[in-house]
């Protein structure tokens, strides 16, 4: 085996190693609360779409939900409308409460610092553009980033997976990651990957309880998602995807 290959094969030991805390170490990792960046991403420039309110009450017995939630990868082909866009957007991520000056989401965050940020690539959604958008969670509106047909691109930088091609509508996760760095140091990359299956978990049980299929997607060539998104890969870099669509 050569000595890249077996250096390779130890990263995850090491990051696990490095990352741990003992009582010697946590005691200097107070974090410098001047130093925390803003919780929030917009682009100021895009053009707002008005999201549909959410649903916060009712909906589907969740014994029942959690039982049933299954990966689908065939769906029909048919659209969804802009108020089921918006219901998973709040059950992934929405605004669920005020505490002080916190504002509380629907998954939860280490720290309550949420790293995440969902962005929306659209392709079947009724009275909505195709095209590439991303979700301000403060205003629960999208922002239009890029509107384009992007089933061919956004299938070809998930290992060519079909359902990224024939699904209704994609939500791919990024992380900024100084969000949860300045306080955690390199232990926030544990915390980061904990946050996006918590936020997925929600979307998938959402999708199940409205009748919708969905597939968490982990499988996808980090630099061609980041390029499809504008991100550059190391300050602000992807996570996670999940396809839905009708079943």
């Amino acid at each position: 085996m050569s000595k890249d290959r077996e250096q390779s094969l130890r990263i995850g030991d090491e990051f696990q190693r490095l990352s741990k805390y003992d009582r010697d170490s946590v005691r200097d990792k107070t974090p410098q609360w001047e130093e925390q960046p803003p919780a929030y991403k917009n682009y100021p420039e895009a053009e707002p779409v008005e999201l549909p309110g959410p649903e916060t009450t009712g909906g589907g017995p969740l014994w029942g939900t959690i039982a049933g939630r299954r990966s689908f990868r065939e769906f029909k082909n048919k659209p969804v409308d802009l108020k089921t866009v918006s219901q998973l957007l709040w059950a992934g991520q929405g605004i669920t409460g005020r505490v002080f000056d916190f504002e509380l989401r629907a998954a939860p965050s280490a720290g309550a610092l949420y790293p995440v940020e969902t962005y929306v690539v659209c392709h079947h959604v009724e009275n909505l553009e195709a095209g590439l958008y991303h979700y301000n969670v403060r205003a629960h509106a999208l922002e239009s980033l890029k509107k384009a047909d992007l089933r061919d691109p956004l299938m070809h930088a998930g290992l060519m997976q079909p359902v990224l091609f024939e699904c209704a509508v994609a939500f791919v996760w990024t992380a900024i990651v100084k969000r949860s760095r300045w306080k955690y140091r390199q232990r926030c990359y544990r915390y980061i990957y904990l946050d996006a299956g918590h936020i997925a978990q929600n979307l998938t049980l959402a999708a199940e309880a409205m009748g919708l299929g969905s597939c968490l997607i982990g499988a996808l060539f980090d630099d061609e998602v980041n390029r499809l998104l504008e991100v550059d890969g190391v300050e602000e870099t992807v996570l996670y995807m999940c396809a839905v669509g009708p079943r």
